[in-house]
């Protein structure tokens, strides 16, 4: 079965659990994570060491954590979908709020091996969870409605490092895919790389590993607020790794000014939607 289960999400889960055991100085906790990250998390996060990615990936963990909780408190929403929810372990750790109803799509056999291995640690949720096995390349909103999920009520809607492994036209028709099942007061959150670090020389070693992994990053963008507002989302939030308020003892890179054209930057977001 294992063939079948994203590399990748473990690789995120491996990444969560360094940062969980950093004891006090953790930014989380996902005490499942270290489990979820087998068999190949570690050897990933080996191979791929250096860069600040496994860093970028607490503080990204980080953001989203506070961004769904923001976002539920201060908004009527009570239907949360996490896309490509992979190992993400939100629904076992986080709290929410009464009525809540989480809904997690990914391929079935990653949805299944997760279940297993879960339920081996005697996780339970702390909110209604409902699982959408599905290919996300095809046409996955009949079976989100089949479980129950209803377009004509507000969605918190979480695309967690994905965008980048999606062509342009992959990722442009996935956001508006969410649009058209949005109520007015939906939001998104979601992260994105810039176009820059595709180009980057300094990347270059990183991404030749991820494209030998078969996991290429092809999708980015230098202007997300343009390029989610062309698709109907309107950024109410965006941040850099490195800010104030996304800092992390070990990120090593200092943000540099927006106005500069060429660095390589990393998106982190909350956006609401604008409507079709």
């Amino acid at each position: 079965m294992m063939e079948a289960v994203s590399y990748t999400a473990q690789w995120t889960a491996a990444a969560r659990a360094v940062e969980t055991e950093r004891g006090d100085r953790a930014t989380f906790r996902d005490s499942y994570a270290r489990a979820l990250a087998a068999p190949r998390g570690f050897e990933l996060l080996e191979k791929n060491r250096g860069g600040g990615l496994t860093t970028f990936i607490a503080i990204r963990t980080k953001y989203l954590d506070e961004s769904i909780n923001a976002i539920l408190r201060e908004n009527d929403i009570r239907q949360i979908v996490f896309i490509a929810a992979g190992m993400d372990t939100r629904p076992f750790r986080l709290d929410w709020p009464e009525g809540a109803t989480v809904y997690e799509a990914d391929f079935p056999a990653l949805l299944a091996e997760k279940r297993r291995r879960l339920a081996g640690m005697d996780a339970r949720p702390r909110v209604e969870r409902r699982e959408v096995a599905v290919d996300l390349r095809r046409d996955w909103l009949p079976r989100l409605a089949a479980a129950g999920f209803d377009r004509a009520r507000p969605t918190l809607w979480i695309a967690e490092g994905l965008m980048f492994f999606l062509t342009p036209d992959q990722a442009t028709d996935l956001l508006r895919t969410l649009g058209s099942a949005s109520a007015t007061g939906s939001w998104l959150c979601v992260d994105f790389v810039s176009q820059a670090l595709l180009r980057s020389p300094f990347s270059e070693e990183f991404r030749r590993k991820l494209e030998e992994d078969g996991t290429p990053w092809l999708f980015g963008t230098d202007e997300p607020e343009e390029f989610l507002a062309s698709i109907g989302w309107k950024v109410r939030d965006l941040k850099e790794p490195g800010e104030p308020s996304t800092t992390h003892d070990d990120w090593p890179f200092e943000v540099q000014p927006r106005e500069r054209k060429g660095p390589s930057r990393s998106w982190l977001v909350r956006a609401e939607f604008a409507g079709q």
